[in-house]
């Protein structure tokens, strides 16, 4: 293939917490390029939190906070209906414990990619964006801002003048207006691994994918997203890499 194709391909890890285990970071780390660590509020604590960076440290791979909302147990995926200034706070919070650590390790905190609803609900709400966007370059108007591509998110992140990257997700459909299948909609998450690489390859050569109605719709995306907490990550990940290697796609971080 004569053009010089590449990705991101990030992973969010870090997801475990005190006696429990979740994921395989340690494998699938040194398989991505990128990694979104969990900051303590949707999952993690600080000693995942510092064991995690260091994983990537030695990976060599580009470290990212994952912030979500404050609610171990619903994994971060409930709405919590934060005001702007509350959402402001949080994230600044969990953004300075993670650079914490990373200060610690020597290694430099990269981007920022807000986790499940913290996520969803900022790639169509303006304001809940524009209140991440402003703690992100608060803190430090170097970090890329990572969101769903095509979102208010993104958006808010250009508009405050930080770096933005648009993210695809390589595990989830979409609909015809390029948000994602809610999680509680059939057909949500693709669980075809090999028809999962095959869209991801596609979309790295042509900017396209199916949606779940069947029609193809353009994605603005410089970052794909396999997931870590399933059973199968480490396999899926893998069947990525191998799948990117066949169509000569590179894999790297968009530092």
């Amino acid at each position: 293939m004569s053009e010089n194709l590449h990705i991101d391909l990030n992973s969010d890890l870090g997801e475990s917490f005190g006696r429990y285990n979740l994921g395989m970071d340690s494998e699938i780390i040194p398989l991505v390029s990128s990694v979104n660590i969990a900051c303590g509020s949707h999952a993690g604590d600080p000693v995942v939190m510092r064991d995690t960076v260091q994983l990537a440290a030695q990976a060599g791979v580009a470290i990212g906070a994952h912030p979500g909302y404050p609610d171990l147990q619903g994994f971060g995926r409930r709405d919590m209906h934060l005001s702007p200034d509350e959402a402001y706070c949080f994230v600044l919070f969990q953004l300075g414990a993670l650079a914490g650590f990373c200060q610690a390790q020597g290694v430099r905190l990269v981007h920022v990619k807000p986790h499940g609803q913290l996520y969803n609900t900022a790639a169509k709400d303006a304001e809940l964006a524009r209140a991440i966007a402003s703690a992100v370059y608060d803190f430090d108007p170097t970090l890329t801002l990572v969101g769903l591509a095509g979102s208010y998110l993104v958006q808010a992140g250009r508009d405050a003048g930080l770096p933005c990257v648009g993210e695809f997700f390589v595990d989830r459909n979409y609909t015809d207006e390029g948000a994602l299948v809610p999680r509680n909609q059939p057909n949500a998450l693709i669980e075809d691994a090999d028809f999962a690489v095959k869209r991801l390859c596609t979309f790295v050569q042509t900017g396209t994918v199916e949606s779940v109605s069947g029609n193809i719709i353009s994605i603005d995306a410089q970052t794909a997203c396999v997931h870590g907490d399933s059973p199968q990550a480490l396999d899926f990940v893998r069947t990525c890499r191998h799948a990117l290697a066949q169509a000569e796609i590179s894999v790297c971080a968009n530092r």
